[in-house]
């Protein structure tokens, strides 16, 4: 069993809601989670002990939001080169967050990144059994790869 950290930025609940489906899948795929809002996470030494990282966050005005941008500075400090990652996000109408976050981690970090690339819903999708089911599959092909 392998220790993953979900960390998320949520201000409607929508993205926290995708973390928790994620977590699920996670868990069906045999492997530890831990769930964190980014405001949790003091410093890079809070990302010590994991085997594998989901990062999300929504968007907003085409971007995302400015804690998630400060949160990716410190997970930079925590030197996560190699290990497997994720990115999701939810939006209504664009969705450039997720994508801006699974680059970082794959092209900054050095992070081995699914091959799904990153998750990105529609808010209106993460409350029905669509989003949840996509979650789950994401947090589960996640949890194969860690092995």
């Amino acid at each position: 069993m392998k220790n993953v950290l979900i960390a998320y930025s949520s201000r409607t609940g929508t993205t926290k809601k995708m973390a928790s489906y994620i977590a699920e899948g996670l868990r069906m795929a045999g492997q530890s989670v831990d769930l964190k809002s980014i405001s949790a996470i003091e410093n890079e030494n809070d990302l010590e002990g994991y085997d594998g990282f989901v990062f999300g966050c929504p968007t907003y005005h085409k971007d995302m939001t400015n804690g998630m941008k400060q949160f990716l500075f410190k997970a930079e400090q925590a030197g996560l080169g190699g290990k497997i990652g994720g990115a999701f996000g939810s939006h209504t109408h664009s969705g450039e967050s997720a994508p801006m976050i699974f680059d970082t981690m794959e092209h900054v970090f050095k992070m081995e990144m699914t091959n799904l690339g990153p998750l990105n819903l529609t808010e209106a999708m993460v409350g029905g059994d669509e989003g949840c089911k996509a979650c789950q599959d994401y947090g589960r092909a996640l949890g194969e790869l860690l092995g």
